[in-house]
């Protein structure tokens, strides 16, 4: 028996780009540890991806192409496959123009080398796109307003912080690695506060708790800053690397700091709290992705970026507002340059889908993704799919969304993909390889769209060379050479990342040193003005909080996929009913039976259901969630639902 341990990369949309090290015995998958040498993964993984043998290994794999025969599939081979897809958006194309049809990509994996199939739509169409961003859109865009760019500071730079705002984030769940940086900050003295709704086992590690009410995390800020304001606590010179600040000023002292703590839902000294922390500089602000998931998501994030900026923490060490690391930004992908005809908002996607015209969407084709269970109202976006004349998903699994393709195409899992990976947690590169072989009639995503290519070519009679093929060309190998052009001369190469992690060069450690940002002026622009608050549901009494869990990476649950959803809320928010007790979880939209689990430490007017699950089982968050979107970015506002519990 032939065991091996085999470094790879994980592609998961985390942020922790986790350096992993598979034991493989007789070329099955056993088990997959933390790389002890990578810097940032330290030897451990999360519980989902420590658990990740079990689905690679499960039957319910998809080993073969399939094609939808009356309710349900058969088997074909790739020839039929392929032939079948190249007809059929060729017609579609002919018939209506490319942009009838619509390419979808997400985040199941976040590999670089997946933008080839960009490329391939773009050189079929190019075709329709998505725009937006469901998850992190509006907290992107507040940041490249306030600073022209964004960025983080290097990981390690919490080191020199002496205080550090957890707001909205929870490391157990979302980012385990920042956990020993967290307990080494407060072994040293450091103070750490955690503001967030939900209660959950960060606030074990705090040294102070917080628990606004959902969304008042805007007033909550604005009243820290009029707080600064009138004890005269900004920092001197503030006003000279603002923009906008006498309009800030302004709309922090629109209302006293107590009026601010109260719209919040906090106590008053709250306030003091957080001022006293944020001016022992250096303070980081660590800011969970959460924060940008509402209406006015851009703006809280803009508002947190502004006490940064008032308590003198930007451009030095240990300070900072961190929301997103550039996983990106090492890597060349200027082969990407056609813009696309036609965007469809990616939060309204289902209602999009329906109502295109001149031409329809007529065809979709998904790649690393699973629309149906992920998007806002997921009832809209499966009818959507349901009634289009072409569906193809690339997938490992038969999904929500695969469900309802015509034809479903099996593609790699993590353990065996050939790829490129930054993270949006810290800056360090890496390459994913195969440590195992993939059944043999499963094909990554770049080999699938190069056959297609090249049966598009045959069936147009494009000369070799001058076709879709022929530009979209080269192994993963070759592909990942032409994504590391631009820090390839700084030392970082297939091979090197192959054996090691990488710090992406080009990143600095310290964001923004001397108050200089890049904008037109080189300085930051202040949040001038807020979105109104959503609109009041008073038939729907809580907040809907679907957050991630460790049993399950969005859609993908590292265990069996509940049949009922677990639903927490404090005992008040359900009067008469038991722990325990099935009942039914109701928002505008749509109904879910939920099994409860009574927690008395958590708010009376929220309830908090596992992210993800599945729709087609009844056991899906987001059908509940309508699609609304952020107040910039175009993210999806998915912690302004509201729902009611009521008995079955």
């Amino acid at each position: 028996m032939a065991t091996q341990k085999l470094r790879t990369v994980c592609n998961r949309d985390c942020p922790d780009a986790c350096g992993l090290i598979a034991t493989v015995v007789d070329g099955r998958l056993e088990r997959l540890g933390g790389d002890p040498d990578h810097p940032v993964t330290r030897g451990f993984l999360c519980s989902r991806t420590a658990q990740f043998p079990a689905r690679q290994n499960s039957p319910d794999r998809l080993t073969t192409p399939l094609l939808r025969d009356g309710s349900g599939f058969r088997a074909i081979p790739w020839k039929e496959a392929l032939a079948f897809a190249a007809e059929r958006l060729l017609a579609i194309r002919a018939e209506s123009g490319p942009a009838a049809i619509l390419h979808y990509r997400s985040g199941g994996s976040l590999g670089l080398v997946k933008s080839v199939v960009d490329l391939f739509f773009e050189l079929l169409g190019p075709v329709t796109v998505k725009r937006g961003d469901v998850c992190s859109g509006a907290g992107d865009a507040a940041q490249e307003a306030d600073f022209g760019d964004e960025e983080s500071h290097d990981l390690f730079d919490l080191g020199n912080s002496k205080g550090i705002l957890l707001w909205g984030k929870n490391p157990f769940v979302s980012s385990v690695h920042l956990l020993p940086l967290l307990r080494a900050a407060k072994a040293r003295g450091a103070r750490l506060v955690l503001i967030d709704p939900v209660r959950h086992r960060t606030a074990t590690l705090a040294d102070a708790y917080l628990a606004p009410r959902p969304g008042g995390d805007l007033a909550l800020a604005l009243g820290v800053a009029a707080l600064l304001f009138e004890t005269g606590r900004v920092v001197p010179g503030a006003a000279s690397f603002c923009e906008g600040f006498d309009a800030f000023r302004s709309l922090a002292l629109s209302k006293a700091p107590a009026g601010w703590a109260e719209e919040a839902g906090v106590a008053p000294d709250s306030l003091e709290l957080l001022a006293l922390t944020l001016c022992d500089r250096p303070c980081n602000i660590q800011v969970g992705w959460g924060m940008a998931r509402r209406s006015n998501g851009s703006a809280i994030v803009r508002a947190l970026d502004a006490l940064g900026a008032l308590t003198g923490n930007l451009g030095i060490p240990g300070g900072g507002v961190s929301y997103y690391f550039k996983r990106r930004g090492a890597f060349d992908t200027s082969f990407l340059a056609s813009a696309p005809p036609r965007t469809l908002s990616e939060p309204l996607l289902g209602k999009q889908i329906l109502e295109a015209e001149k031409p329809p969407v007529r065809a979709v084709w998904i790649t690393a993704g699973n629309p149906v269970a992920m998007l806002p109202d997921s009832s809209t976006v499966a009818r959507a799919l349901e009634t289009r004349e072409l569906v193809v998903v690339v997938d490992s699994f038969l999904t929500d969304t695969a469900r309802r393709a015509h034809l479903v195409l099996p593609t790699t899992t993590l353990v065996e993909d050939d790829d490129l990976l930054g993270a949006y947690g810290h800056h360090w590169l890496g390459a994913s390889v195969p440590v195992v072989a993939p059944p043999p009639e499963v094909k990554g995503d770049l080999e699938i769209v190069q056959l297609l290519a090249a049966e598009i070519d045959r069936r147009t009679g494009a000369c070799t060379g001058d076709g879709i093929a022929g530009k979209i060309s080269g192994t993963a190998r070759e592909w990942k050479q032409r994504l590391l052009r631009r820090v390839e001369p700084l030392g970082v190469s297939v091979e090197r990342l192959e054996k090691e992690a990488v710090r992406n060069p080009l990143a600095g450690d310290v964001l923004f040193e001397g108050a200089v940002f890049p904008t037109p002026t080189g300085r930051m622009r202040l949040l001038s003005a807020v979105p109104p608050p959503p609109e009041d549901e008073p038939a729907f009494p809580l907040w809907l909080f679907s957050n991630s869990t460790e049993k399950a990476q969005c859609s993908q649950w590292a265990g069996p996929a509940p049949v009922v959803l677990e639903a927490t809320c404090h005992p008040d928010a359900a009067p008469g009913l038991a722990d325990g007790a099935e009942v039914l979880l109701e928002s505008e939209i749509a109904t879910l039976r939920v099994r409860l689990k009574l927690d008395p430490l958590q708010r009376r007017d929220l309830v908090l259901v596992p992210k993800g699950g599945h729709f087609d089982a009844g056991a899906c968050a987001n059908a509940l969630v309508k699609a609304r979107l952020t107040d910039a970015g175009e993210g999806a506002a998915y912690l302004d639902c509201r729902v009611r519990i009521r008995p079955t």
